[in-house]
């Protein structure tokens, strides 16, 4: 990411920059196989990149960012600074344009970020206790309101926990105003704009043995468990040499995925070149496509002159806009994947330092006899007062061109939000209809929709109709 101002070592260097749960619906596209937004998109994932504006003049750059992504977040002209330079004073031009372009172009929007203790503009660097609270609550109402309905997610927080050993908080000027300022500004955003998916995002969280990792965890955890709207993690992985993909992220996604919410890779870059680079882009969309709520994947800038890392050419084109090996690695594996059935046991921990416990899971429930229709069944993920429902749809002899799932929740649940399916009803008898990439189901084949709803889930049967 472009950062201001010098940069720090990169382990220790934060990169400030989506949906649990985000009924992504894309375009159609004659090229759904030979670009990484469209072949995403298959998957029922989005494919994203950063974008600067004032780069959006430059033609090559333009070309590759209409033709290649389905998601867009704005490098700098979501921040605090750009958006409200002078207090009560916000400036929305730059932001405007960026969302106008993207929604345009049927590309969804990831705002980034209404808080995060760096790129504060002066005057609110200066500001503390009651006064800053009150300030930081107000940029995240009147900017979660501006853009209400047109960004699908927010990094409502950005890198709030401190490097290094004990899991710690970060020392800020906000986290000085009260250890409940995330909860508070989560809460602020719901209010703001109920429909966008709202995420915390940070870095250095890759890794599932770290105290950072863990602490973010146990956030989150809390979060669930006390009815904080959260939506979504987010994790930047930035990958070096000083700080390398590691063995165990996909168990990183599948514990956060297990606390039913959704898991973003939000500001991905990998330095290197040649073979080994495209190995571990390979391996990261791989773990994502393996984690049914790993609901897509944003990289840090396009060409690799535009990154912020520029010397480590840690992008998929080269500075000529050339595909780099690692471009087709990419490619390759969102082609070759699939939407997974999400496991029904707790994904495995590794050593973390304190275990973390996941929601009790339900088994799915067997579906009826096979056919020439098309067959349903649920599994859950449930805490106190709500649930995640997986549900899969498998299609029979013949095939669908599109299929509807009708499902009768129990007394006093509510469906809140769904993903990969359209809803219809949010109480008592509800039913899901296919999206446009992922309506026709070779026969005996299966794909997967998702909801979140708070109650109780259990006892569902659902009931599939095929066209």
């Amino acid at each position: 990411m472009a950062r201001r101002g010098p940069r720090a070592a990169l382990v220790s260097l934060a990169v400030g920059v989506l949906a649990a749960g985000v009924a992504i619906t894309f375009a159609p596209s004659a090229s759904a196989a030979t670009t990484l937004g469209a072949s995403a998109a298959e998957r029922g994932r989005y494919f994203g990149t950063a974008v600067a504006v004032n780069k959006l003049s430059d033609t090559a750059y333009a070309t590759i960012l209409n033709r290649e992504f389905n998601s867009v977040t704005a490098e700098n002209e979501m921040k605090i600074d750009a958006l409200e330079p002078s207090q009560n004073q916000f400036n929305y031009a730059n932001a405007d344009r960026l969302v106008s372009h993207a929604r345009s172009r049927n590309m969804q929007v990831r705002g980034h970020t209404l808080a995060w203790h760096s790129q504060q503009p002066g005057w609110m660097q200066n500001m503390s206790g009651t006064a800053l609270r009150s300030a930081m609550l107000n940029h995240v109402t009147q900017v979660a309101t501006h853009f209400r309905g047109q960004v699908v997610a927010w990094d409502v927080v950005n890198e709030a926990f401190a490097d290094g050993n004990g899991g710690a908080r970060r020392d800020s000027n906000l986290q000085r105003t009260g250890n409940d300022w995330i909860e508070a500004a989560f809460r602020a955003a719901d209010a703001a704009d109920p429909n966008a998916k709202l995420c915390y995002n940070d870095y250095n969280t890759d890794n599932w043995t770290w105290d950072k990792t863990q602490a973010v965890y146990r956030m989150v955890q809390d979060f669930k468990t006390r009815g904080v709207p959260i939506d979504c993690v987010g994790l930047q992985s930035h990958f070096n040499s000083g700080s390398p993909y590691p063995s165990n992220y996909r168990t990183t996604l599948s514990s956060f995925a297990a606390l039913g919410v959704d898991v973003q890779i939000t500001e991905l870059d990998i330095e290197g070149s040649g073979t080994t680079q495209a190995n571990t882009y390979r391996n990261v969309v791989n773990d994502c496509l393996a984690v049914a709520r790993c609901t897509g994947i944003t990289v840090w800038g396009i060409r690799d002159t535009d990154s912020w890392r520029a010397s480590g050419t840690p992008l998929l084109f080269d500075g000529s806009g050339n595909k780099k090996p690692a471009y087709d690695a990419v490619l390759s594996a969102l082609n070759n994947g699939t939407t997974p059935t999400p496991p029904t046991t707790t994904p495995p921990t590794g050593n973390p330092t304190t275990p973390p416990t996941t929601p009790p899971t339900t088994p799915p429930t067997t579906p009826p006899g096979g056919g020439a229709g098309c067959t349903a069944s649920v599994s859950l993920n449930s805490w106190t007062g709500g649930f995640v429902a997986t549900v899969r749809v498998t299609a029979g002899s013949s095939g669908t061109n599109g299929w509807s799932v009708g499902v009768n929740l129990p007394s006093g649940a509510t469906v809140t939000n769904s993903w990969n399916a359209q809803g219809s009803g949010t109480s008592g008898a509800v039913t899901f209809t296919n999206v446009a990439y992922n309506g026709r189901i070779a026969a005996g084949q299966s794909t997967e929709f998702g909801f979140q709803g708070s109650g109780s889930g259990t006892g569902m049967t659902p009931s599939c109709t095929a066209s």
